[in-house]
């Protein structure tokens, strides 16, 4: 059996951290020895910490439309976007693929089929570094989105799906005027075609949101796929969620939402972004609110996969009551744990040998190495 063996780390535990070596077989962790050593590949000093666990991320979309109207080859897309996510710490991501068609698509399926075809494509053909799974953003206001969800729920890389509803005047955007605002520029419309679209979409949502929600709920528990809320801005949002055995809270947009999805067990993922910026960008709660009231499980890269690492160093030097390993286990353990994947997540033995050789530079650390089961990708 052959060893692969890191020494002389600054090694991240789960509730400490110890200078010493991890020692590696068949893609597992066999070992941890605290204490110098003269074996192996030195570290020099510098952080081991397990791989990150990225449970929603729009980067891989970001890829395949970098542009409005261009669409990018799925595969060249998703080779940019795995580089990019293991080149950040991350050893298994999630990749958001939003379904359900809408008035600026009109014709979604074509798309999610190619997103998730490619991650498909590039899992069976094992040249992917991270380990990627999809996450089904399902947009209930839309008239296909069920059928979108059968098409692509029992896909054996489908592990998480989020309902969500972006109508305006409800969760992320409440205030009508915040919407406006957010968007005027950004689809580049007069105030009349934008108060038309608005009207527009909330009659999608007055028609279609409830039912496309129970079904999809219906069919996500009997496939045993994990669900998260989205955007839960009151306590309703929470107890409707809570009802339908969602198991992650996402975004809530409210302290009031927090603590009612707290105490519900719902675990509560934010924004890794929001927490490096020190706000929200549409102008909800604070990231960092939710972590010193204790109400914050999970962190997510969004939009940034850097973002991640970032946010864990950033933590501890902004609020002192979080150390370096409960900051790391919003990135790792929690949210492992929140999908199921209880392989992963710590520096354990018998876990697997994700891991992360990180050198710190401040608030800016730097990926030095990445292994993903025993064997380096990045």
């Amino acid at each position: 059996m052959t060893k692969t063996i890191l020494s002389n780390a600054r090694i991240v535990l789960p509730e400490a951290e110890i200078t010493g070596s991890v020692v590696i077989a068949e893609g597992k962790i066999v070992s941890i020895d605290e204490g110098a050593s003269r074996h192996g590949e030195d570290l020099a000093g510098d952080y081991l910490i397990p791989g990150l666990v990225e449970l929603h991320t729009d980067h891989l979309e970001n890829h395949y439309r970098p542009r409005p109207g261009v669409f990018w080859d799925p595969l060249a897309a998703l080779h940019a976007h795995d580089v990019q996510i293991a080149g950040s710490g991350i050893t298994t991501v999630f990749d958001a693929v939003r379904i359900g068609s809408d008035l600026e698509l009109p014709d979604m399926l074509p798309h999610a089929t190619a997103l998730v075809d490619a991650v498909r494509e590039g899992s069976d053909g094992g040249w992917l570094r991270a380990e990627h799974f999809i996450h089904l953003r399902c947009e209930l206001p839309s008239h296909d989105v069920v059928t979108h969800f059968e098409t692509f729920a029992s896909h054996d890389i489908t592990r998480l799906a989020s309902v969500m509803d972006h109508t305006p005047g409800q969760r992320q955007f409440r205030s009508l005027d915040d919407y406006k605002r957010f968007y005027a520029k950004q689809m580049g419309r007069t105030e009349a075609e934008l108060l038309a679209y608005i009207a527009a979409r909330q009659a999608e949502h007055d028609r279609y949101s409830a039912a496309n929600r129970s079904a999809i709920v219906a069919r996500a528990h009997e496939l045993g796929l994990a669900l998260a809320s989205h955007d839960d801005a009151t306590i309703a949002h929470v107890e409707e969620a809570a009802e339908d055995g969602v198991a992650i809270a996402e975004f809530p947009t409210t302290l009031e939402a927090a603590s009612a999805a707290h105490d519900a067990g719902l675990a509560i993922l934010m924004g890794a972004p929001n927490v490096v910026r020190g706000r929200s960008h549409s102008g909800n709660i604070s990231a960092s609110d939710l972590v010193e009231a204790g109400l914050l499980d999970i962190l997510s890269s969004d939009y940034v996969p850097y973002a991640l690492l970032q946010a864990v160093f950033l933590m501890p030097r902004r609020i002192e009551s979080v150390s370096l390993p409960q900051a790391l286990a919003t990135v790792t353990r929690n949210p492992a744990r929140a999908a199921g994947l209880d392989d992963r997540g710590e520096i354990a033995v018998g876990k697997r040998a994700d891991l992360v050789r990180v050198r710190a530079n401040g608030p800016l650390p730097s990926v030095h190495s990445v292994w993903r089961e025993g064997h380096r990708v990045s």
